[in-house]
């Protein structure tokens, strides 16, 4: 089982680029929340794209543990829950989709759901304070992203735009944003590990194995993205978030 994990990363450029991915989710857990979303264009070169949702899958439930555990005094629970039904609601649609179609229509509705998360930042930011204050405070407001970012995070696990895009409009600062966006994901990521073992059967132990030997760069990520959260201003936290967002949709429709 050794070889056949080795064997799913045939060269030192792979390598390189796998390493590199378990660095960014590893600091996107503690630190700069849409970093790890980089990853994910990076994972569909290296794996295929219904294939590496399982190879990140794993990567991602060890990563969380990492940001639950040292934020877990900022969480604000509040927002969690009200997320947390439509977008299990959502997970169930994409777990439906995603069984019957293909690789090259799975990457499609994977860079549609970024350019949709892409899509609603940039809408909000056009609005005035008043309007914006009354739509966040909407009743449909949550239910709508949490759908999003259910459908999206077991599409593609590319919750990351939508799900920074909504903490961002809540104005929170920038320890209860990692915090809450971190609950929120864990939550999410443990239970989809089941339906991919045995709906989509895109995870393996092979796969888990190749995992764990990315461990150490999930956790050197980890440790740096704490330390970039405690010298970034909030201004200059909310900026790199943005780019975030923006640059991960870019990757994804060239890619």
């Amino acid at each position: 089982m050794f070889e056949e994990a080795l064997a799913l990363l045939p060269n030192t450029s792979s390598w390189i680029l796998y390493l590199t991915c378990a660095l960014l989710i590893g600091m996107s857990k503690t630190g700069i929340q849409n970093i790890g979303s980089l990853a994910v264009p990076l994972f569909v070169i290296l794996f295929g794209a219904k294939y590496s949702t399982g190879i990140v899958l794993i990567l991602l439930a060890l990563a969380d543990l990492m940001g639950v555990i040292y934020y877990r005094k900022q969480l604000i629970w509040s927002e969690v829950l009200k997320l947390l039904p439509m977008s299990l609601m959502g997970l169930t649609v994409a777990l439906i989709i995603g069984k019957y179609i293909d690789d090259t229509s799975f990457k499609i509705v994977m860079g549609a759901c970024i350019i949709l998360g892409i899509g609603i930042m940039f809408w909000m930011e056009k609005l005035d304070k008043t309007k914006q204050l009354i739509i966040t405070n909407g009743k449909w407001y949550s239910p709508l992203f949490g759908f999003i970012m259910g459908f999206s995070t077991m599409i593609g696990n590319a919750a990351g735009p939508a799900l920074s895009v909504y903490l961002l409009t809540k104005n929170l600062n920038k320890y209860a944003f990692v915090a809450t966006g971190a609950w929120f994901i864990m939550i999410l990521n443990y239970i989809k590990i089941p339906l991919q073992v045995f709906v989509w059967q895109n995870v393996s132990w092979v796969g888990v194995l190749l995992n764990f030997m990315a461990l150490p760069f999930i956790i050197l990520g980890g440790v740096l993205g704490i330390k970039l959260v405690k010298i970034l201003p909030e201004k200059e936290f909310r900026i790199i978030i943005t780019a975030m967002v923006i640059i991960s949709c870019v990757l994804m429709i060239l890619i």
